[in-house]
């Protein structure tokens, strides 16, 4: 990201935490990266339990064909990203919910949903001939060039899904844990779900500004399902993918500012490691126990 003249890491940690926040365009990637990691930490939380992992990466690559398009037509790719997004939600929530359906089978139609938009996506990149360096930065993730317009939409935005989530999320957590019962208590389990897939479609649409569509499952995916394999407990789990979500972001985003290295690599590698480590240390606990007792 930066040549080797740029900032460099010092043993001085309030100089380079200072020179962090010494230029507006690292202020505002700070205060996104926060907005996004909130909500993609609560958002996955939820999509994790329900296993609807597959779902949240294709709707993050759906939004490829939505910024492509934008830009084909002169409009923000922000805002085609999250047109499509969204509609790609739409689409999926609306398709029916046999009692038939295998989870294979819902599987194969997102994979053709995602196999749909991403081809879209690549017709709308031949037949676009200018700079696609706004568009490469919704695939890979950057922090560079966030506006406080941006910034603000962020917030609006991450408020409103998570008040509505806010709203729904006890009918929606029994919902996820068992539909059958839940539907036979009179919860409206295919609401809840169309619902929660437009919030997903929101939160894709938003954590892809900084990880990029490509590296989407590092905030939506990793910090929940460390959370949910260090507790069961709901309120402690979701706690920790929200805390998790947030120190991967601004881990990432200080390597990034003092490396050449894309800001997406660094949250990706970072979520990773904290995911194996939760993984790995009960089996390394569990082998010790057992060699002390032998």
């Amino acid at each position: 990201m930066f040549a080797a003249s740029g900032p460099q890491l010092t043993w001085d940690l309030v100089r380079d935490i200072r020179q962090l926040f010494e230029f507006p365009f690292m202020v505002n990637a700070f205060r996104a990266g926060s907005i996004v990691a909130v909500t993609a930490g609560l958002i996955g939380w939820f999509m994790v339990l329900r296993r609807q992992t597959f779902a949240g990466h294709t709707l993050a690559l759906v939004g490829f064909p939505g910024a492509a398009g934008a830009v084909l037509l002169g409009v923000s790719a922000h805002v085609g990203f999250y047109a499509f997004c969204v509609t790609a939600a739409l689409v999926i929530a609306a398709l029916p919910q046999s009692g038939g359906r295998t989870f294979s089978e819902e599987s194969a139609i997102i994979g053709t949903v995602q196999a749909f938009g991403l081809a879209c996506g690549f017709l709308f990149v031949s037949l676009y001939r200018g700079n696609l360096n706004g568009i490469n930065a919704l695939l890979f993730g950057s922090f560079l060039g966030i506006t406080t317009g941006q910034v603000l939409t962020l917030l609006l935005l991450g408020a409103a899904t998570l008040t509505v989530l806010g709203f729904i999320a006890r009918p929606l957590l029994f919902a996820s844990v068992d539909p059958d019962v839940a539907a036979a208590r009179g919860v409206p389990v295919r609401i809840l779900s169309g619902a929660f897939l437009v919030l997903l479609g929101v939160a894709a649409a938003a954590t892809s500004q900084i990880t990029g569509a490509l590296l989407v499952f590092a905030l939506l995916v990793l910090p929940a399902a460390t959370a949910q394999s260090v507790t069961t407990r709901p309120a402690r789990s979701a706690a920790l993918s929200v805390g998790l979500a947030l120190a991967v972001t601004w881990l990432g985003l200080t390597l990034a500012y003092y490396s050449r290295y894309p800001i997406g690599f660094y949250v990706t590698s970072i979520a990773f490691a904290a995911y194996v480590a939760a993984n790995v240390a009960p089996w390394v606990a569990g082998r010790r126990a057992g060699a002390a007792v032998a």
